[in-house]
């Protein structure tokens, strides 16, 4: 979808969601050709299967579904009746169009940073040194081009305090009490540990044009055996459109979790960004449709699967957050042979799929549940994408599997992760760091 329908489209969400009448659109989205009868399907369980909720998810989708989405949307308005509807989204559509038209390339020159617009005017009619050398220089501090309220405030680590306890014994004071310790990590006694499912696309249909994912099984061989050896039963599910990683998690999902003390999925696919309001990015299926990450977090949230309340789900996405390429900057300590020669990276990127920003109603969010005892390792920064060797497997899988194989017996999961960021942060002439969102209460420790 171009940009300015895109733009349009969010502008117009709260009416659209307000009055939209979606029972009456179905036969004729799919008639049209804009969804398939099994979309129409996903969009009709969106959220609570509400009038708002389904309307709101089908403008959402409408984004992803081409250049003519929105003159197609327009028209099966048309054909049922809503006639408002498509003409207001019709008028707004040409007077967006009338206005992107009457900007000259002038107004599209941006003015040094506290350039006032009427000099600017003054310099267009007159562009003589005399008027030029007439505006103030101005030269702004640190502080003024980032006010002291958004400027992250430095945390010093705090320095331990020798207390006396009740029996005249020293103890350090941010050291935790007796009995305390039983509750700064996650138990997991249970053998085995619990399910993981790794999900492997590597094969794409043609018409999705996204490239076969070779190196992927790499991955996977090694993750298969990485969890298995910390005591996860693992589940391989290759090649999976996008309707079936749906229908794989959610069977997942509904197993009963009640006698183990862990969840693990793995998603090794092609990504892109998309809208979110917790979790950002998607993965495709091998049909070329996405899925959210924030979605796949979802089915396994306390509602949907209340026999993992209050234990750990760990996700860990290899797939690309963007199309950006990162060549970084110079350090001291950069390391060019990095770069092995030979190797031939590929990344996991594909278009970007941006989705309606946050100017929805207070309910549509207010009705996401807490993430509770949710952690989601991404393999590159959102925006950026993800290299894999056609030999080796992906850099993230590739570290992340040797740094379980030396230190998972003895560091809890964050600082694992932070092994992985560092190692994988100084590989190759492009660059790549891995992150991740953390809604564990606990630490975490494998059991090994």
């Amino acid at each position: 979808m171009d940009e300015a329908d895109r733009q349009l489209l969010r502008r117009c969400r709260l009416q659209l969601v307000r009055e939209l009448q979606v029972a009456e659109l179905w036969d004729a989205l799919v008639s049209r050709g804009l969804f398939t009868p099994d979309m129409i399907e996903e969009i009709q369980q969106a959220g609570s299967g509400s009038r708002r909720d389904q309307a709101r998810q089908l403008i959402a989708d409408l984004e992803t579904r081409g250049r003519q989405a929105l003159p197609l949307f327009i028209s099966c308005l048309q054909d049922t009746g809503q006639d408002m509807l498509a003409s207001f989204l019709n008028t707004s559509r040409q007077t967006a169009e009338q206005n992107l038209e009457a900007i000259r390339p002038w107004d599209l020159v941006p003015g040094p940073v506290g350039f006032n617009p009427d000099e600017l005017r003054v310099v267009k009619q007159d562009p003589s040194g005399s008027t030029m050398r007439c505006l103030p220089t101005v030269v702004l501090r640190p502080d003024k081009l980032r006010p002291a309220e958004l400027r992250p405030e430095v945390l010093r680590p705090e320095v331990p305090r020798p207390v006396t306890s009740g029996s005249g014994e020293l103890r350090d004071a941010c050291a935790p009490r007796s009995g305390e310790k039983a509750n700064l990590a996650y138990v997991l006694e249970a053998d085995p540990c619990g399910y993981c499912l790794i999900i492997n696309n590597v094969n794409f249909c043609l018409k999705s044009g996204l490239s076969s994912r070779t190196g992927s099984d790499v991955d996977c061989e090694k993750l298969q055996r990485r969890f298995r050896l910390l005591h996860f039963m693992v589940e391989v599910k290759c090649d999976l459109t996008a309707k079936d990683m749906l229908l794989a998690l959610g069977e997942m999902a509904q197993r009963e979790h009640g006698a183990l003390d862990c969840c693990v999925v793995v998603i090794l696919s092609h990504g892109c960004q998309a809208s979110h309001r917790q979790f950002p990015g998607a993965v495709y299926g091998t049909d070329g449709y996405s899925v959210s990450i924030e979605r796949i977090v979802n089915i396994f949230n306390g509602t949907s699967c209340p026999s993992l309340g209050g234990k750990p789900k760990l996700f860990f996405i290899q797939a690309c957050g963007g199309e950006q390429k990162d060549h970084g900057f110079e350090v001291a300590s950069a390391s060019p042979e990095d770069w092995a020669s030979g190797s031939n990276p590929e990344s996991d990127a594909a278009p970007f799929q941006e989705g309606p920003g946050s100017s929805d109603q207070p309910d549509a969010v207010a009705s996401l549940p807490t993430p509770s005892d949710i952690f989601v390792s991404y393999s590159t920064f959102p925006g950026f994408v993800s290299w894999r060797d056609s030999r080796s497997g992906s850099w993230y899988i590739e570290t992340l599997d040797g740094v379980l194989e030396q230190w998972a017996d003895s560091e809890d999961l964050q600082t694992l992760l932070l092994r992985v960021a560092n190692a994988v942060s100084e590989k190759g002439i492009y660059k790549q760091i891995p992150g991740y969102f953390n809604f564990l209460r606990k630490k975490l420790f494998f059991k090994t």
